[in-house]
């Protein structure tokens, strides 16, 4: 019994952002925000930003990452 912020693991897609509470969230914000461990941990906004467009300048090295992952080896 898998859950928490890697998912449930079960093949149903739709049950992906289960909370701690059992909930199941629609926005990854709300998603990740169920995760806090502190109050004093910030609370995300509603609408976070594109990580291509933040770190444009890193995208060739997530591009290299993303194709291990997708190499035979992970299939």
């Amino acid at each position: 019994q898998v859950r928490g912020l890697c998912g449930t693991y079960n093949g149903n897609q739709q049950d992906e952002f289960t909370t701690p509470a059992g909930d199941v969230e629609t926005s990854v914000t709300a998603f990740a925000n169920a995760y806090r461990v502190s109050p004093d941990c910030a609370v995300l906004p509603p609408d976070p930003l594109d990580p291509c467009d933040a770190f444009a300048e890193r995208r060739e090295d997530a591009e290299a990452a993303c194709a291990v992952l997708l190499s035979p080896a992970f299939q």
